[in-house]
């Protein structure tokens, strides 16, 4: 058999576990191991991720923060561990939507589905906003309103820069899955480069050692909890990376074998992530040329390169963090889509027919590119005299994922007690009899961050003036508005709509007729 005919072969099997859920293949299989693994890591984006809250997490904890990072990496990781295993049973679109559906009920799924899809629009945002924090240091010239100084200066000039970004994701994504696949790749192969060279460079201008990770700053004097609270604080700093991993199981549709290579996709870029950003926070803290400058506090990891590496070589850094901050966006706008497309040919959001089609030419889905592209700049909008900006935004969208995953370990959890849960078939990843732990862990580790997140704390709701009750409650009230008021929409209205369209049924339904959900055959 010549490798053509295999790669054939293998696009059948491949389309044929997605007939078992009811939906024929629409979208173009053309992503291989490499670009699964690529979107995977360009999600998390150990550059983006790091450089954007660093000035956060340090100002909050003080270098002791640096242990936040292990932490939200074993707790993270079982969740990936989880999700590994549902990649390999579900290798369909729309990954956490669609796992919810089948290990919780089609209700559990709408509502994860929910969560994510609006969680992924606010990341859109926040992620766009890293290019305030480092085109203006590259030059001046990036600051278009004022000097920097005013109170709005950086707010309103982060969502200006924000929004030239997200139109290039959009347009990226709307001419289809090829174009957006090179271009992620290409990047993420150079920030992976950059990462490293990076790594070495700091680690060649070390001024301390590594016991600068015990000291705390004294960022715990006057905090309820001591030094934990401002630990808990600064642990959003590492929250914020370590998230987006099931990204390489939403392209499950366009990937080939995605029933092994989104597992080791997943695993492979939570792990790659947490060795690599690891190293370079640890090293910043160790090259830095003083701990106790201002800057570091404000201009954060952006600055330790310009200290470190001088102006030139850390410029040079500084290109490559923005091509980073670049292919991160594309990669959370990307899966935003595959989730709005899943959710779409279930008839379960608003005009799905028009958010569901797959564009002949481009084979994407162009209406959801262009929809999610408005949805994120409408936040920016809203929040561009907000001088608190990047943590609200941020905060918001980390909370709303962690509950989104949540929505995924509990049932999954519930299946396995009831001993309802069937791993993949043998030769496909399986966490065996580590499951049930696993899986405990999974769901106590995003039970108890998603509390600390969502804890009304006016350092991260509202450090600075003007002081309000409602937005230091802002993300408790925005989430729960959200939940709340998504689910009653679904329970009252969308749950009787609910069912494949016929245009993208595995089997013809007659015309105007949908197939429901719990008919959907479970494989």
């Amino acid at each position: 058999m010549s490798q053509k005919q295999g790669e054939s072969a293998a696009q059948g099997v491949d389309d044929a576990e997605l007939a078992e859920f009811g939906y024929k293949p629409e979208l173009k299989r053309t992503l291989g191991s490499f670009h699964t693994f690529a979107a995977g890591i360009s999600y998390i984006s150990i550059l983006t991720g790091t450089f954007q809250l660093f000035y956060f997490g340090f100002a909050s904890g003080g270098p002791a923060y640096w242990w936040s990072w292990p932490m939200v990496f074993c707790g993270q990781f079982m969740v990936a561990l989880c999700f590994a295993e549902l990649a390999a049973r579900y290798p369909v679109a729309g990954s956490v939507y669609n796992w919810a559906k089948k290990v919780g009920n089609p209700h559990v799924g709408w509502l994860a589905g929910w969560m994510m899809l609006l969680a992924s629009i606010v990341s859109i945002a926040a992620v766009a906003l890293a290019y305030q924090l480092t085109l203006p240091q590259i030059s001046k010239a990036f600051q278009f309103v004022g000097d920097g100084t005013g109170q709005y200066d950086v707010a309103t000039n982060a969502v200006i820069l924000a929004g030239v970004l997200i139109l290039f994701t959009t347009l990226v994504n709307a001419f289809g899955v090829k174009l957006m696949a090179t271009i992620n790749t290409a990047g993420v192969f150079l920030e992976l480069i950059a990462t490293v060279a990076l790594i070495v460079l700091f680690a060649v201008h070390v001024v301390r050692g590594p016991q600068v990770v015990t000291h705390t700053a004294g960022t715990g004097h006057g905090q309820p909890f001591g030094y934990m609270g401002a630990f808990l604080v600064a642990s959003l700093a590492s929250a914020y990376v370590m998230y987006g991993f099931d990204t390489a199981a939403s392209l499950g549709e366009e990937s080939l074998d995605p029933c092994r290579n989104a597992p080791r996709a997943i695993i492979r870029a939570i792990f790659a992530s947490f060795v690599l950003g690891g190293l370079i926070l640890l090293l910043a803290l160790m090259s830095v040329s003083s701990l106790t400058g201002k800057k570091l506090k404000t201009d954060g990891l952006q600055y330790v390169v310009l200290d470190v590496l001088g102006p030139t070589a850390g410029k040079a850094m500084l290109w490559c963090v923005l091509i980073a901050v670049t292919v991160c966006a594309l990669a959370v706008h990307t899966a935003a889509i595959r989730l709005a497309f899943a959710m779409s040919r279930d008839n379960n959001l608003p005009a799905s027919s028009v958010l569901g089609q797959v564009s002949p030419r481009f084979k994407t889905p162009v209406a959801p590119a262009i929809v999610i592209g408005v949805l994120a700049l409408g936040i920016l909008v809203v929040n561009i005299r907000q001088p608190q900006i990047f943590t609200v935004v941020t905060s918001i969208g980390i909370i709303m994922i962690y509950l989104a995953y949540l929505l995924v370990t509990v049932p999954m959890l519930i299946a396995r007690l009831r001993g309802k849960w069937q791993p993949a078939t043998e030769g496909k990843f399986s966490l065996g009899r580590w499951g049930l732990p696993v899986n405990i862990l999974a769901v106590l580790w995003g039970g108890l961050m998603t509390l600390n997140l969502i804890w009304p704390r006016s350092a991260v709701y509202n450090a600075t003036a003007p002081y309000h009750w409602y937005l230091r409650w802002g993300a408790v009230l925005f989430i729960g508005v959200i939940a709340g008021g998504g689910f009653a929409y679904y329970w009252f209205v969308q749950r009787h709509r609910t069912g494949v369209l016929a245009e993208h049924a595995a089997e013809a339904a007659p015309p105007g007729e949908s197939v429901a959900l719990e008919e959907v055959p479970t494989p």
